[in-house]
C-alpha cells in the first residue's frame, strides 16, 4: 500500500489504537493526543517516500512515545514540576514500553476513546471536534476546513476540550451499567451530528462535505464492530449508508441542489443501498426498536423505490408516526407533515405545519418555510408559495440551498 489515499486510510485506522496504547500506559490524554498527532503527521510525510513499515502500528507507537518524551522533558525543564511524567517515569522506560514490535499484542481501546471523547462535561461541538481528531485521526486544519471555521478557532476548541477532560479526570475505564448505556447514546449522537454536517453542510458554498460523512460512516462501522449487539448502533450505521448512497445524485453539474424527487436514481450507490437494507432488515427483528432504526427503515423505503412515484408513502407515514412516538422532536414532525401531504393531500400536511409554527425551536427555521412553500405549491397557491420560498432563502446559511430556494420562487413568479 503506497498510495497517499491508502496511507491516509491506514493512519486513520491506527490513530485510536495508538492513542489508546499511550493513554493506557501514561494516563495523560492531552499530551498523548498531541504526541499521536505528531506521529501521524510524520508518517504522512515519510511513508509515501520511504514505504509503509512492516509494523505500522508499532512504528506509530514508538514515534508517538518519543514525541511524548520530548514534550515532557521540555515541560519539565520549563516548569520543573515535581509530578511531571518525565520525573515519574524515566525516558528510557517510556521508549522501552513504546517499542510494541509485535503486531496485535495490545488490545484495541477505540471504544473507550470514543466514550472519553464524548465525556458528559463536554459540549456537543467539543465532542464532535475531539472525536474527529482523537479517534478519526484528522488534523486540526482538516476539521476546521470541514466546519468552515479558522484553524485557530478549532485549535482553541480542541484545546479547551482536552483541558476539560483532564480536569474531569477522564480515563480509558469504561463507565459501568447505565452510565455506559447513556455514554453510548452520546457517541451515537456525535457520529450522527458529524454525518449530518457532511451530508448537508450548515453553511458555506458547498452543499456537502463528503470527508465528514465518509468519516462518520467509518467511525460508525468501527462502533458497530465494537458493540455488535447494540441494535441502535446498527440502525445508525444503516441510516448513514442508506442516506449517503444518494449523495452522488444530490447535486447537479454546477453543485446545485437536486431534491430527492428529482434525483437520477441510477446514480445512487447501489452497493451502499444493498448493505444498508440488509443491515436494517437483519436488525429490526432483534429487539427494542429505537429512533435510528426507524429512520433507517424510512430511508430504506425511499431507496428501494424505483422512482419517486413508486414510493410507499403510507408505509413512510406509519414509520414517521411511530418515530414521533418513540423520539419526538420538531424535525420529525416536519418530515411527517410531508408524508401526511403525500398520503392525505397538501392541505392536511399544511395543518400539521400550523402546529409547528408555534414551536419556538422551529418557528423561524428555513426548513419549515421551505416545506410550507412546497406544500403550498402542490396545492396550487403559487403566490404564497413563492413568498415562502423567498423567506426560506433569506434564512438559510447554505449558499446552494439559498440558490435552490430562490430559483423555486422565481419559477413561481
Amino acid at each position: 500500500m503506497t498510495g497517499t489515499d491508502g496511507i491516509e486510510d491506514l493512519l486513520r485506522t491506527y490513530a485510536p489504537q495508538v492513542l489508546g496504547v499511550l493513554v493506557r500506559r501514561y494516563g495523560t490524554f492531552d499530551t498523548c493526543e498531541d504526541a499521536v498527532q505528531e506521529a501521524l503527521i510524520a508518517a504522512a510525510r515519510q511513508w509515501p517516500e520511504e514505504g509503509v513499515p512492516d509494523n505500522p502500528r508499532g512504528w506509530l507507537v514508538t514515534v508517538a512515545a518519543r514525541r511524548l518524551v520530548d514534550q515532557v522533558r521540555s515541560e519539565a525543564a520549563r516548569r520543573r514540576r515535581e509530578d511531571s511524567l518525565a520525573l515519574a517515569t524515566p525516558a528510557s522506560e517510556l521508549l522501552a514500553h513504546a517499542a510494541d514490535e509485535e503486531p496485535g499484542t495490545d488490545r484495541d481501546d477505540s471504544l473507550s476513546l470514543l466514550f472519553l471523547c464524548c465525556h458528559p462535561e463536554l459540549s456537543p461541538p467539543s465532542r464532535v471536534a475531539l472525536t474527529l481528531r482523537a479517534v478519526g485521526g484528522l488534523t486540526t486544519g482538516q476539521i476546521a476546513a470541514a466546519f468552515l471555521v479558522p484553524e485557530s478557532t478549532m485549535a482553541q476548541r480542541i484545546s479547551r476540550a482536552k483541558q476539560t477532560i483532564r480536569e474531569a479526570g477522564g480515563s480509558l475505564a469504561l463507565p459501568p451499567g447505565e452510565d455506559r448505556t447513556a455514554r453510548l447514546a452520546e457517541v451515537r449522537h456525535v457520529l450522527y451530528l458529524i454525518f449530518n454536517e457532511g451530508y448537508t453542510a450548515s453553511g458555506g458554498d458547498r452543499l456537502t462535505a463528503p470527508e465528514l460523512s465518509t468519516e462518520a460512516i467509518r467511525l460508525g462501522r468501527l462502533l458497530h464492530r465494537l458493540v455488535p449487539e447494540d441494535t441502535e448502533t446498527a440502525g445508525l450505521l444503516a441510516l448513514m449508508l442508506l442516506t449517503d448512497a444518494r449523495r452522488p445524485a444530490r447535486t447537479g453539474p454546477h453543485g446545485e441542489l437536486v431534491p430527492l424527487a428529482e434525483q437520477e436514481r441510477g446514480r445512487w450507490d447501489a452497493g451502499l443501498v444493498a448493505e444498508g437494507v440488509e443491515l436494517i432488515s437483519r436488525t429490526l427483528p432483534q429487539g427494542r426498536i429505537g429512533p435510528y432504526q426507524l429512520q433507517a427503515a424510512i430511508a430504506a423505503v425511499h431507496d428501494e423505490a424505483e422512482s419517486a412515484g413508486d414510493t410507499d408513502w403510507p408505509q413512510i407515514l406509519a414509520l414517521y408516526e411511530l418515530l414521533e412516538h418513540t423520539g419526538p422532536n420538531p424535525m420529525v414532525t416536519l418530515n411527517r407533515a410531508v408524508a401526511v401531504a403525500m398520503v392525505e393531500g397538501p392541505a392536511a400536511g399544511l395543518a400539521v405545519l400550523d402546529g409547528l409554527a408555534r414551536d419556538k425551536r422551529l418557528a423561524r427555521h428555513h426548513r419549515l418555510l421551505a416545506t410550507r412553500a412546497h406544500l403550498l405549491e402542490l396545492l396550487g397557491e403559487r403566490g404564497p408559495a413563492a413568498e415562502a420560498y423567498r423567506e426560506a432563502a433569506r434564512r438559510t446559511t447554505s449558499a446552494p440551498e439559498r440558490r435552490h430556494l430562490t430559483e423555486r420562487a422565481r419559477d413561481l413568479g
